[in-house]
């Protein structure tokens, strides 16, 4: 069994090749490293989310131990992820807190089921025009959420979630902008651009919400922190605890767990494919899903939030030399010690430092040249992009997926029908036959499915009453499925009416027993290894003495 499909986790076979004392050394530096980043990361989120500061922290702690410990990626880090704010947001609106934790549960037993019914593979399959067009959209919606804080606005009600409704309500709020929290902001973001473009090796998310903490702090800025906000940011984790158990909210939110899954699922896999381009190591897709499922479930136990895989915060773990998943576990343990050793330092950090944190997380989460690529080289995939993302920005970001998912399918399928194709001779046949010979033969090449069924079925029917017999070769077809099956039976049916012998050649055994369970079996038909025999077993069927020269050709 591949490694891929194998519910193992990576840490297995991590220990049993051996872990060794500067194996230990690199995981804590790249833990550590992972952390720093983490930590103000994992509060913006949760605010932006519509939670606590308190609720990315658990999340980060919780779920990004699980799934390192569990996962079946050795680089992976888990946590609350930027790609969520919006489903998140959307969920605290409607069912507050208590429902937020129960759609993180019911996600996680979701996402288990996922792995554990070894699905994991096909859940990669999501066309990348799909994941540029919600990734982008998502990064918008998050920008837009931030303009408030950004700009230390004062709304006469509460802030509206769709981006329609909240801009009207931001415009008339900007007279009440705060001049320090703009400055504080734009300061942020200097600092996070500016250490990463000069000084990519120091921790410029850090560095940034520091220095502006630590100016807030002496300067005595008239301007919204988290304690001032949220209150002190405890400095332990609490006890497991189950949320209020009721049917009724349990099904009022399982649409929207099912979009924490989904979305869940494909921001992990494409994390760990990630990891997997930049470590040349492979992960289990199934495993990995197991792995998110529970630590959803222990999440949610916690008070925390949705958890899974983040590609930002996973890529800076294996460029700090991680070794093993320990590194992960690690990075979760110096959160916890973050968590209980500065919880006061925390709670100075302004609203305004977060605000730009997630302005700069949401501009780089906008592939802007993934998008202009697809623009210039693929219209086709440029459609199902700009379509993705318009409906995550503007209605719903499952069925955004869902719709683009449909749409590049679609795309997908059309190609695939121009590329299978019918031969005679060599020649592509649309033209219909030249040759007065009584055996036909016809090669079908490339994947003859339901999309292409209908072009490939009219061209075989093309039979003059001049052809007693029609060789259908397979030998190069790539796939059958049960429609062209099912076109090829109805080709049959219409040859015995009017006395034409059909063989069948090329098809190896699970294709002639599908055959055979739609009838298409001796005597009703003949079938042959190839070509040669099977123009052989026509004119044996015939009745002829000889083969023409022109048929023998096409045999050939």
């Amino acid at each position: 069994m591949p490694y891929s499909d194998r519910l193992v986790p990576a840490l297995i076979p991590v220990l049993r090749e051996g872990y060794t004392v500067d194996h230990l050394k690199r995981d804590a530096v790249a833990g550590l490293t992972v952390a720093i980043v983490a930590v103000p990361l994992s509060m913006a989120i949760a605010i932006a989310s519509g939670g606590t500061p308190a609720m990315g922290l658990y999340t980060a702690i919780v779920g990004g131990f699980v799934i390192s410990a569990l996962g079946g990626s050795r680089y992976q880090i888990g946590g609350p992820a930027g790609a969520f704010i919006v489903l998140v947001a959307a969920t605290v609106a409607q069912h507050g807190i208590g429902g937020m934790v129960m759609t993180t549960l019911l996600a996680g037993l979701l996402m288990a089921a996922l792995g554990l019914l070894r699905l994991g593979s096909y859940i990669r399959f999501i066309p990348y025009p799909v994941t540029v067009g919600f990734t982008a959209g998502i990064g918008t919606i998050i920008f837009a959420s931030q303009i408030k804080d950004l700009l230390g606005l004062t709304l006469s009600g509460p802030e509206p979630g769709p981006i329609l409704e909240k801009l009207p309500v931001i415009w008339q709020a900007l007279p009440t902008a705060n001049p320090v929290t703009i400055a504080l902001a734009a300061v942020t973001i200097v600092l996070i651009v500016g250490l990463k473009r000069f000084a990519p090796r120091l921790p410029n998310l850090l560095i940034a919400v520091a220095a502006t903490t630590l100016a807030v702090a002496l300067l005595g800025l008239d301007t919204p922190t988290i304690v001032s906000t949220f209150g002190p940011v405890p400095a332990m984790l609490p006890a497991p605890e189950w949320p209020p158990l009721s049917a009724e909210l349990a099904l009022a939110v399982l649409p929207n767990a099912v979009g924490f899954a989904l979305l869940g699922s494909i921001e992990a896999l494409l994390s760990a494919v990630v990891a997997d381009g930049m470590s040349g190591r492979r992960h289990s897709s199934n495993m990995e899903l197991v792995a998110q499922g529970v630590a959803n479930i222990a999440s949610g136990l916690m008070g925390g939030m949705v958890a899974t895989g983040t590609i930002a915060r996973t890529a800076t773990n294996v460029r700090a030399n991680a070794h093993s998943p320990v590194a992960g576990m690690l990075h979760a343990l110096f959160v916890l010690g973050f968590m209980l050793i500065a919880a006061p330092l925390v709670g100075m950090i302004p609203l305004a430092a977060l605000a730009g944190v997630l302005a700069t997380v949401a501009w780089n989460m906008i592939e802007r040249h993934a998008i202009v690529t697809l623009i210039r080289s693929a219209r086709g995939e440029a459609a199902v992009m700009a379509v993705t993302l318009g409906l995550t920005v503007f209605r719903d970001l499952t069925e955004a997926i869902v719709v683009g998912f449909a749409l590049g399918s679609v795309l997908f399928i059309h190609r695939m029908s121009r590329a299978a194709g019918v031969s005679r001779d060599g020649d592509e046949a649309e033209a219909g036959p030249a040759r007065d010979d009584a055996v036909l033969v016809y090669r079908i090449r490339g994947a003859f499915f339901f999309g292409a069924a209908a072009s490939v079925g009219a061209v075989l029917e093309k039979i003059g009453d001049q052809h007693r017999a029609l060789v259908i070769d397979f030998s190069e077809a790539s796939m059958v499925d049960a429609t062209a099956i099912n076109t090829v039976e109805g080709l049959v049916a219409s040859a015995r009416k009017r006395d034409v012998v059909v063989v069948l050649t090329g098809a190896d055994m699970p294709l002639r027993m599908r055959m055979a369970a739609h009838g298409l079996a001796e005597p009703h038909i003949l079938l042959a290894a190839d070509v040669t025999q099977g123009v052989a077993r026509a004119r044996a069927a015939l009745g002829a003495e000889a083969l023409p020269t022109a048929a023998l050709l096409a045999a050939r």
